[in-house]
């Protein structure tokens, strides 16, 4: 089996997460600029089989769109473009970073090392990962 990838999509970086091959477990992967997101991807697909990416979607507590989202379609599409045998799904961040920081503060990370927004954005990513394997 291939691999699924998620992104936690974000204006200066993203955090990544990626399956076993089994597709049972979630992990932590990397964050990268979201500049060098695309040539991040190509690289690591030639490496490695990725069967599906998952993208997180924020949602207002309402439900609707957040603003955030007006800065992932464009991505979406190049995303799209440049990978077309992959297919894209989206899946609810909503509370993600909160429960990032949560489990950072719970596994008794330290206050500096919690304050690197890079290793909340991979958490999240993790995050989003994990609840996209447990609604499907």
């Amino acid at each position: 089996m291939a691999r699924i990838l998620a992104l936690d999509f974000g204006k200066v970086r993203t955090g990544i997460a990626v399956t076993d091959e089994l597709q049972m477990i979630a992990s932590g992967l990397t964050t990268v600029p979201t500049k060098d997101l695309i040539q991040f991807l190509l690289d690591y697909t030639n490496k490695e089989a990725v069967e599906t990416f998952v993208v997180g979607l924020p949602k207002q507590m309402d439900g609707s769109a957040s603003e955030s989202e007006e800065l992932i379609q464009p991505f979406l599409e190049k995303l799209s473009n440049q990978f077309p045998q992959i297919p894209i799904e989206r899946q609810d961040e909503r509370f993600t970073s909160k429960m990032a920081l949560r489990s950072m503060i719970e596994g008794g990370m330290k206050k500096k090392k919690r304050q690197d927004k890079a290793k909340l954005d991979e958490i999240s990513a993790t995050i989003i990962l994990q609840a996209y394997l447990n609604r499907i």
